[in-house]
């Protein structure tokens, strides 16, 4: 019985073996499909456009492989411990998967030392005469729970002896007038909210659930006096992002409650990045609230801008509001309008993708050959940025006059003779009219250096917004509305410069309420050194 016993165990542990190298062999499947999928995002463009979604999935996907081949992996070595049991019979070696080699720990994180109980006596001989000649260390990650507090603000009151008055040391400086919340949890409020989205009533049940009740209203009153408090340096990012020579611009849609029902506001976001050619300024972004997506509020959101007479260049999208920023007319200046190539090529991308089947399936088969033509002429000039990346603008213009006009031109001229030979009910007609009627605001990049090829800058600055709509649903009011612009302002600008975006906020809370107006500019995220 005792053999048979053996024998059933050791069958059942190589099935469990070859269980977790299936598996194995699926989670390797997932990770190498991911890393094509990667592969073919930075080589034919790098928008937010059906490649972003299938990345998605497939890091989805890789996540469930990895945890079903570590729990095979585990139920495999506790079947070979079981049938390893000296039974009679026969011994099972456990299985292992490759894994990759892991990364150290991070150095900066500080070292607690847990001292592992000294052996007493030789595990060989049984002799105590045992010197120490060295040491192993296993490192494990761990973390300390939340842990709430209470500082108290003593100020102690002299009386004089001499003119019986009395002294004290003056009040310190609270984040919020009449505030009893400290600038580390104002800071987590409202990164949570509007960097994690995770609404106030969510986190009012988890604080409960930690035994520090605070009660909702509480909690939007901190996030609007907060709000009040860091308008200064939301107005300081805004006055830098407005001072430079090309901005990106773009808009979401956001839904905004409205006497019981919801209705379609919009999210605008201009972002200043002079890196990509070379410049010294610091990134930044600005968001603005508005309850429709009319052209008046581009408008009013840069009536005074740009200040000099040559214009600023404006990257966008071939949205109707822009039109009259390009006004010759307009003061103080026109834009210059700059085309996003992503925009354009994402029109024929999604043609040559899509399925062939039902009655329109021959206008697509006919269409999807001059898509893939588009996009593979497009994919050229994008490999060709993707080299000068970072360079000045000088030199990104001279790479673009002896490398890339030419395809431009024969791009466009090709374009013309195909769009003859189609109807206007051709798919691919709509996306060659697109690009074909704004042939010179394409070609900007052409002239001036410090043009991009895309619009990608603003398309994510707005990606975190678009996937926390899903969580706090709707913005309860215009005020609201605009409320989450300015802190998205302050996080986003945080993010471009590299900074802990909670780390920034407690460290503004601490000291804006007693620091100059003049100095303000010290405080800004691209200024601001987090303390050692």
């Amino acid at each position: 019985m005792r053999a048979e016993i053996a024998r059933l165990l050791a069958e059942l542990a190589v099935e469990r073996a070859l269980a977790a190298q299936a598996l194995a062999l699926k989670e390797l499947v997932a990770h190498q499909a991911l890393e094509i999928a990667k592969l073919r995002h930075q080589l034919y463009g790098r928008s937010a456009e059906r490649s972003r979604q299938i990345i998605d999935q497939l890091e989805l996907a890789l996540v469930e492989a990895v945890g079903d081949a570590t729990e095979a992996e585990i139920v495999a070595e506790e079947a070979a411990a079981d049938a390893s049991i000296d039974g009679g019979v026969v011994k099972v070696a456990g299985f292992e998967r490759k894994k990759p080699a892991r990364a150290p720990l991070p150095e900066h994180l500080p070292r607690e030392r847990v001292v592992e109980p000294a052996p007493c006596a030789c595990d060989h001989c049984g002799s105590d005469r045992l010197v120490k000649v060295g040491e192993d260390i296993t490192e494990t990650l761990e973390v300390i729970p939340r842990q709430w507090k209470v500082v108290q603000h003593v100020r102690e009151r002299f009386a004089c002896r001499a003119c019986e008055g009395f002294s004290q040391a003056p009040a310190p400086f609270h984040a919020i007038a009449r505030g009893r919340a400290g600038p580390s949890l104002l800071a987590m409020i409202l990164y949570e909210k509007y960097g994690q989205h995770v609404p106030l009533n969510r986190q009012a049940e988890r604080y409960a659930r930690e035994g520090v009740p605070i009660a909702l209203s509480t909690l939007a009153d901190q996030v609007g006096a907060c709000a009040h408090a860091l308008t200064p340096m939301a107005n300081l990012i805004e006055a830098h992002v407005l001072a430079a020579g090309r901005i990106h611009g773009d808009d979401t849609p956001v839904p905004l409650l409205d006497k019981g029902k919801t209705k379609t506001a919009r999210l605008w976001t201009y972002v200043r990045d002079d890196r990509p050619f070379g410049g010294a300024d610091p990134p930044a972004v600005l968001f603005k609230f508005s309850d429709t997506r009319s052209g008046d509020h581009p408008k009013a959101h840069l009536k005074a801008y740009p200040t000099t007479r040559g214009g600023a260049i404006i990257q966008a999208d071939a949205f109707a509001g822009y039109n009259h920023l390009f006004e010759q007319a307009r003061s103080p200046a026109p834009f210059i309008e700059a085309a996003c190539w992503a925009h354009a090529r994402r029109k024929f991308f999604e043609i040559a993708s899509l399925p062939v089947k039902g009655k329109a399936g021959s206008a697509v088969q006919a269409a999807a050959p001059l898509a893939t033509q588009a996009v593979k002429k497009i994919d050229e000039l994008f490999a060709i940025e993707r080299e000068i990346n970072g360079a000045t603008a000088n030199e990104r213009l001279a790479t673009r006059t002896s490398q890339s006009a030419l395809l431009v031109a024969n791009l466009f001229d090709w374009m013309g003779e195909q769009r003859q030979k189609l109807s206007r009910h051709a798919p691919v007609a709509a996306a060659m009219d697109y690009m074909l009627k704004r042939q010179a605001a394409f070609s900007v990049f052409l002239t001036d250096g410090r043009a991009c090829l895309s619009n990608n800058a603003a398309e994510r600055s707005l990606r975190p917004a678009a996937l926390g709509r899903k969580a706090w649903l709707f913005a309860g009011s215009q005020a609201g509305g605009d409320r989450a612009a300015l802190i998205y302002t302050l996080i986003g600008t945080a993010k471009l410069n590299n900074i802990d975006p909670q780390a920034w906020l407690a460290y503004l809370l601490t000291h804006m309420p007693s620091w100059p107006a003049s100095r303000l500019q010290e405080l800004a995220p691209w200024n601001w050194k987090p303390a050692p």
